[in-house]
C-alpha cells in the first residue's frame, strides 16, 4: 500500500511539473494558431488523447466555433464550422461550469450535429472542460480518443487546472488579437481619412475633370492596393457607360478614354443599376466574359484581372456613372474597401457635378463673349442693303419663296452671281423663321485660308497646333440654336467637306484636338456664285453633300433681268448716301438713268451701289451727277447705237423665237423673262410685238 501511495504521489508531481512546463510554454504566445499548435504539443505529457480541440463562444453571433489543435488521423472538419449553444455540449458546460465526459459516442443522442462529426472522425469517447477566466467565459477544451471509456476515472481536479491554465492562455491571445485588429483598423481609418481630407483638396484645386482624377487615383492607390481605376460616366443618348478617365499601371494595357459599353454589357453596370456597391471576388469563378461580354470586360480579364469593386457615383437627382477599381489578386477588395471607395465615390459625384457647371458656365460665357464680338463685328460691317429694294416680278418670285421655306428649319442654298445680294435674302429667310431670337452666324468659305477654315468652322482645344494658345469656339458651336450662314459655300476643300455633312445629317461634330462630341441645333443656309452641279460632275464637290444642301435652292436673277428695279434701287441708294453725307439730292437726270439702264452691271447690285456712291460724292448740287465715261467703258446690255426699248423688244422677241412662243407655263416665255404671263403680253402691245400670222 505504501508503494502504491509512493507510486501515486510521484505520478502527481509529474503532472504537476508537466502542468508547469505547459504553463510556462504557453503563456509567451500571443497569436492564437501558434498558442494552439504549441498547446497540443505540451498537453501530450499531461493527459492522454487521439483528438484534441477548443471551442470558443462568439458573443456578437452567439455560435461557437471549432478549433481542432491535433488528431491522430487527419481531421474531416469544416473550418467555417459554427453551432448554436443548444447544438452543442459547449453551452452546458459553459452554463454549469462543469466538465463532460461522455464513454460511447454511438449511445449519446443528445448532440446530433456534434455526434456526426465525432463519428466522421472516429471518436469514441470524449471529455469536456470548461475554458473560463474571471472576466469572461470563453468556451471548451476538449479532449477524446479512439476507443470508449477512455476518460470515466480521469482526475478531474487536474483537468480543471490545466483547463484554467489554458483559458488564461487563450485569453491572453485573443486580447492581444483584438488589441491588434484594433490598431491596424484603426491604422486603416486614419490612412481612409488622410486619403479622404487629400481628395478633398484634390477637389478644391482641380476644377478639370481629368485632372481632378488623376489627383483621386494617385491618393486612392496610396491607401488601397490595385492595378487599374477608372470613372465612367453615363450617356444617357446610348444607354451606355463612356470611360472618361483611366489610371492603370503597365500590366494592364490602355484602354482608350471614351470607350463606350453597354450598361448590360459590363460589370460597373450592376452598380450603376442598382445604385449600390458590387464586389466582383474571383473573376475565373463568376465567368463575367459570358455574363458581360464588353470589350472592357474582354481587355482586363485578358490582362489578368481577378477582383474588381465598383460604386456608383450618386447625387440627390441622378446617377452619373461608376467609380471603377481592379486588382490581379483574387478577394482583393472587401465590404469596408466598397464602403470607402463609396464616401470617394460622393465626393467625386459632386466634385464632377461641380465641374460640368463650370464647364457650361465658362462655355456660356465664352460663347456669350464671342457672340458679342461677332454682334460688334456684324453692327460695323456696312451691309450692301437695309431692306430689298424692287418691284420685278424676278424678284417677287424669289421673296416668295424666301416667304415658304423661312419659317421651317430646311436647308436653303442660294444660287447667284456675285453682288446679287445672297446674304440680304439670308438674313430674310433668319428673321422669317423661329430662331429670329438667336444669332444668324455667317462666315465666307472663300475668304479664310483652307488651313484656317476648319478651326474657324469647328474650333479647337488649346495645344490643338501650333499657336492654339487657348480654346476657340467655331462658328458652328456659335451658331447654336440659331442659322449658320456659309457663303461661297462652293470653295470648301474637300477635306472639310464630310465633316461638314456630319453637321448637316447628326448635328454633332468634335473641335480640332478633342475626342467630345458635340451636340448642336443648328439650321444651315448656304450660298454660292459656283455650278455646284459641274462640280460634281468633275468630282471637286461630294454628291452627298451636294444633295444635303440642294434641299430648297434659291436662285437670285442678276441685276441685268431685273430692268424694272434699276431705278428704284438708283433711287434708294442717292438717298441713303447722300443721307449719311450730309448732302440732299433732289433729282436724278432722265439720261444719267437711261445710261445706267443700258450698262449690263456685271457686278450686279453691289457694282451699282458702288456706283451710285461715288456719283453722290462728286454731285456738288442737288442733281445727281454720274460719271458716263465709266459706263461706255463697260460691257453694255446694247450696243451704242441701239436705245434700251429697242435692245427690250430684241431681248423678247429672242425669248419668244426660243420657246416657240409659248407665253405661259414653267418653260413659257414669261417665265424665261421672270414676269407674269399677263405684264409680258402688256409689254408685246407697248413694244409692237405680234406673231406673224
Amino acid at each position: 500500500m505504501r508503494v502504491t501511495a509512493q507510486k501515486a504521489e510521484q505520478q502527481a508531481v509529474q503532472r504537476y511539473r508537466a502542468l508547469l512546463e505547459v504553463a510556462d510554454s504557453i503563456a509567451s504566445h500571443r497569436d492564437t494558431q501558434a498558442l494552439f499548435h504549441d498547446l497540443a504539443q505540451k498537453l501530450h505529457a499531461v493527459v492522454e488523447f487521439d483528438f484534441i480541440n477548443v471551442v470558443l463562444y462568439n458573443p456578437l453571433k452567439k455560435t461557437f466555433k471549432l478549433h481542432v489543435l491535433e488528431a491522430s488521423r487527419p481531421a474531416h472538419v469544416d473550418p467555417d464550422l459554427e453551432l448554436r449553444a443548444e447544438e452543442t455540449p459547449t453551452g452546458w458546460v459553459l452554463e454549469h461550469q462543469k466538465a463532460m465526459v461522455v464513454d460511447d459516442v454511438e449511445q449519446d443522442m443528445r448532440y446530433p450535429r456534434v455526434r456526426e462529426l465525432l463519428r466522421r472522425n472516429h471518436v469514441r469517447s470524449y471529455c469536456l472542460l470548461p475554458l473560463t477566466t474571471a472576466q469572461r467565459r470563453l468556451g471548451s477544451l476538449g479532449i477524446g480518443s479512439l476507443q470508449p471509456g477512455v476518460y470515466r476515472d480521469t482526475d478531474f481536479d487536474f483537468l480543471q487546472r490545466v483547463a484554467a491554465q489554458v483559458a488564461v492562455a487563450v485569453d491572453n491571445a485573443l486580447n492581444f488579437e483584438k488589441a491588434q485588429t484594433s490598431q491596424i483598423q484603426l491604422e486603416h481609418e486614419r490612412d481612409h481619412l488622410r486619403m479622404l481630407l487629400e481628395i478633398n483638396n484634390a477637389l478644391v484645386a482641380n476644377l478639370e475633370t481629368r485632372e481632378l482624377f488623376a489627383a483621386i487615383a494617385s491618393c486612392m492607390r496610396r491607401v488601397m492596393q490595385h492595378e487599374y481605376t477608372s470613372l465612367a460616366l453615363y450617356d444617357a443618348e446610348t444607354d451606355s457607360l463612356r470611360l472618361h478617365a483611366v489610371d492603370a499601371t503597365g500590366q494592364i494595357p490602355p484602354i482608350p478614354e471614351g470607350t463606350m459599353a453597354p450598361i448590360a454589357d459590363t460589370v460597373a453596370g450592376i452598380a450603376f443599376s442598382s445604385r449600390k456597391p458590387f464586389l466582383c471576388h474571383n473573376a475565373d469563378e463568376e465567368n463575367l466574359l459570358e455574363r458581360f461580354p464588353s470589350e472592357i470586360t474582354r481587355t482586363l480579364l485578358e490582362a489578368g484581372v481577378k477582383s474588381a469593386c465598383c460604386v456608383p457615383l450618386i447625387t440627390r437627382n441622378r446617377v452619373l456613372g461608376t467609380l471603377n477599381v481592379a486588382s490581379m489578386r483574387p478577394n482583393a477588395f472587401d465590404e469596408k474597401d466598397a464602403d470607402v471607395l463609396t464616401q470617394v465615390a460622393n465626393q467625386i459625384a459632386i466634385a464632377i457635378e461641380n465641374a460640368r457647371a463650370y464647364t457650361q458656365i465658362a462655355e456660356f460665357k465664352n460663347r456669350l463673349a464671342e457672340e458679342k464680338l461677332y454682334l460688334e463685328d456684324e453692327i460695323r460691317t456696312e451691309y450692301d442693303f437695309e431692306e430689298i429694294i424692287g418691284d420685278s416680278a424676278a424678284l417677287k418670285r424669289v421673296l416668295k419663296q424666301v416667304e415658304i421655306v423661312g419659317p421651317s428649319d430646311a436647308t436653303v442654298l442660294i444660287l447667284g452671281e456675285t453682288g446679287t445680294g445672297k446674304e440680304l435674302i439670308a438674313r430674310a429667310l433668319h428673321n422669317l423663321s423661329p430662331r429670329r431670337e438667336r444669332t444668324l452666324v455667317k462666315l465666307n468659305c472663300a475668304a479664310i485660308p483652307t488651313g484656317l477654315l476648319e478651326s474657324e468652322l469647328f474650333g479647337h482645344e488649346k495645344g490643338a497646333f501650333t499657336g492654339a494658345i487657348e480654346r476657340k469656339i467655331g462658328r458652328i458651336e456659335l451658331a447654336h440654336d440659331g442659322t449658320l450662314f456659309l457663303d461661297e459655300i462652293g470653295d470648301i476643300p474637300p477635306e472639310l467637306q464630310p465633316k461638314l455633312l456630319r453637321v448637316l445629317q447628326e448635328q454633332e461634330f468634335e473641335r480640332l484636338g478633342s475626342t467630345r462630341t458635340i451636340k448642336v441645333n443648328v439650321r444651315l443656309i448656304a450660298a454660292t456664285n459656283r455650278d455646284l452641279s459641274q462640280m460634281v460632275a468633275e468630282r471637286q464637290f461630294r454628291t452627298d453633300l451636294f444633295y444635303r444642301l440642294n434641299v430648297f435652292p434659291i436662285v437670285i436673277p442678276p441685276l441685268r433681268e431685273r430692268q424694272e428695279d434699276i431705278a428704284l434701287l438708283v433711287r434708294y441708294f442717292a438717298q441713303k448716301h447722300s443721307r449719311r453725307m450730309n448732302k440732299k439730292i433732289e433729282t436724278i437726270p432722265s439720261e444719267a438713268l437711261e445710261a445706267i439702264g443700258r450698262y449690263a452691271w456685271p457686278g450686279n447690285v453691289r457694282e451699282l451701289e458702288n456706283f451710285i456712291e461715288r456719283a453722290v460724292i462728286l454731285s456738288p448740287g442737288p442733281a445727281l451727277k454720274i460719271a458716263l465715261a465709266e459706263l461706255k467703258g463697260g460691257a453694255a446690255v446694247v450696243s451704242s447705237g441701239k436705245t434700251l426699248e429697242a435692245a427690250e423688244r430684241e431681248h423678247i422677241l429672242n425669248v419668244l423665237k426660243e420657246t416657240e412662243w409659248v407665253l405661259a407655263g414653267g418653260r413659257g416665255a414669261a417665265a424665261r423673262l421672270g414676269m407674269k404671263r399677263t405684264t409680258l403680253q402688256s409689254k408685246m402691245k407697248k413694244l409692237g410685238i405680234a406673231r406673224a400670222r
